[in-house]
């Protein structure tokens, strides 16, 4: 049993069957595609399904080869990216059969993304993204607190003229979310407005200044920094093996003077 585990442990971390695995989900991928156009769909649809079938169940193989191969079943289960992994494909089991076509078509497009636990690059961005989660809460309550005033006074000052934008806090607010991304802000929201109450320009400009041009950059600047640390704990740079070093050898003179003082 040892022995058959750790052949399953070597096939599961060759580099043939990572890369095998990956094409793979990219042929899943092109035939979800595919299948989003009435061509295909009404001429190959036994074929993709045939298709999507027998990825499915090569997909339950690969995932028994990791399980088996793993040190325990704790272990493999330990690790996030396992029961993700393990869960789109399971769930492509359980819903075979299945009336509900849309939940079976949109887990089906779901297993495209276990190309993020394949591809050790794309696994240790969303890594380091995930990293950014507690440091985000401040900046969240921030924009939210930022959101809250503007809409009020958006509501406040524009409610009678332009309804469709600012008639109720809601509509604010989703007016705000169209502002803060930059997408045609200024001719769909803003110069309807401006035709009607010219002295509204402050609301806008500083809205944007603010929102666009301060708050938001500080997300890009945790998720840019916590990318850094990320690569920087794989991939050490000369300073930080240095520092290590020295970390290392006060380490060691501070127990010899301990044991000297002993």
């Amino acid at each position: 049993m040892n022995s058959f585990r750790k052949k399953c442990a070597i096939i599961s971390e060759h580099p043939l069957f990572m890369n095998v695995i990956i094409g793979l989900i990219i042929i899943n991928a092109i035939l979800v595609g595919l299948e989003t156009y009435s061509f295909f769909a009404e001429n190959f649809s036994k074929w993709i399904y045939i298709a999507d079938q027998v990825l499915l169940w090569i997909f339950t193989v690969e995932i028994i080869i990791r399980l088996l191969g793993s040190k325990s079943i704790g272990a493999f289960f330990k690790d996030p990216w396992s029961i993700f992994d393990f869960i789109i494909v399971a769930s492509g089991h359980l819903l075979v059969g299945s009336y509900y076509v849309t939940v079976l078509r949109i887990l089906r497009v779901l297993r495209v993304l276990r190309a993020i636990s394949i591809i050790p690059s794309l696994k240790k961005i969303v890594n380091a993204l995930l990293l950014t989660i507690p440091s985000m809460g401040t900046i969240l309550l921030l924009l939210g607190l930022f959101f809250y005033v503007y809409g009020v006074i958006g509501t406040m000052m524009f409610q009678s003229i332009a309804p469709e934008y600012f008639g109720t806090l809601h509509d604010s607010l989703l007016s705000l979310f169209q502002v803060i991304t930059l997408e045609s802000w200024a001719s769909g929201v803003m110069r309807p407005i401006l035709a009607e109450a010219p002295s509204s320009w402050w609301y806008f400009v500083t809205f944007i200044l603010i929102g666009s041009f301060v708050i938001v950059n500080l997300f890009v600047g945790v998720i840019v920094n916590n990318v850094e640390e990320a690569n920087r704990e794989e991939t050490p740079s000369p300073t930080d093996i240095k520092l290590a070093e020295v970390q290392q050898e006060l380490q060691a003179i501070k127990k010899i003077l301990e044991n000297k003082a002993e």
